[in-house]
């Protein structure tokens, strides 16, 4: 995912959505959620469900409650359309698609970008935890740059914050590429925007003192940090701003700290075991 091409082609994978309701109150209801600001002519990415050969012209679908539907339509809640969006996200099934909806459909932009922002951070997390132990890492991770000194802590996570761009910059539908997204990758390889210079100046308050734990909180919430900038950014075209960066950092420290336990412990336990 480090190769722009790769990351344009997962996002312009052709994806459609199925609407299934009664009247058009109900659709008309989705189709805002799914592309909010004013309204305009429905694109042909959405497919209004007239009979058994629609269903299987959508890719995924919501439908409203109580009508019988196939297993990739999901039931559509007016008053919680965020949940209902939930429910095609947390599906493994449309985890591949998770570019190709967003850039489709920015109704479910931000909980595409939530998913993406939380992998990064946890592959980040799982690799400071396992360089801390430095025994366990061949075993762990079969990865190039994990073996010897070829690449440091530094580099590998940078390197995933890269790549989290060119995934958040597809998922928004813009178009990837190192020289489309020149100012987000320097900043994050600039002292000024990285989680490096966020973590220098809030490490103090990652309880624990040295360890492992703190060492895998701050790649875990350096990373949230970024991630939510970089939404940011391709959300509005403008810059989070310093402050929030750090109001970001303490974000991801506070939500990530029992995600980061769990992987800690199961490193340390694998550690030990090898």
């Amino acid at each position: 995912m480090l190769n722009p091409a790769d990351v344009q082609a997962r996002a312009d994978e052709p994806v459609t959505l199925g609407l299934l309701a009664s009247d058009e109150l109900f659709g008309d209801a989705v189709v805002e959620f799914l592309f909010p600001g004013p309204a305009g002519q429905v694109p042909d990415s959405v497919i209004w469900i007239t009979g058994a050969q629609d269903f299987r012209r959508a890719t995924v679908g919501f439908s409203e409650a109580g009508i019988p539907h196939p297993p990739h339509f999901y039931v559509f809640d007016p008053a919680d359309p965020t949940a209902s969006a939930a429910q095609i996200l947390n599906d493994s099934a449309n985890e591949d698609r998770w570019l190709a909806l967003g850039a489709r459909f920015p109704g479910l932009r931000r909980g595409v970008s939530e998913r993406v922002i939380w992998k990064i951070a946890k592959e980040n997390t799982l690799f400071a935890a396992t360089t801390s132990l430095p025994n366990i890492v061949p075993s762990l991770l079969s990865l190039p740059w994990a073996v010897g000194e070829f690449a440091s802590d530094m580099a590998f996570l940078t390197m995933n914050q890269v790549r989290m761009a060119f995934l958040l910059a597809a998922a928004h539908g813009r178009t990837v590429g190192y020289d489309r997204q020149t100012l987000p990758i320097g900043t994050i390889l600039g002292a000024g925007f990285g989680w490096r210079s966020i973590a220098r100046e809030l490490v103090a308050k990652v309880p624990g003192g040295a360890g492992v734990l703190p060492k895998s909180v701050v790649a875990f919430a350096g990373t949230y940090a970024v991630g939510r900038a970089l939404e940011h950014w391709f959300r509005s075209g403008g810059a989070l701003g310093r402050a929030a960066e750090a109001e970001m950092f303490e974000v991801g420290a506070r939500r990530g700290r029992a995600t980061v336990e769990r992987i800690v412990k199961r490193v340390v336990s694998r550690g030990k075991g090898s």
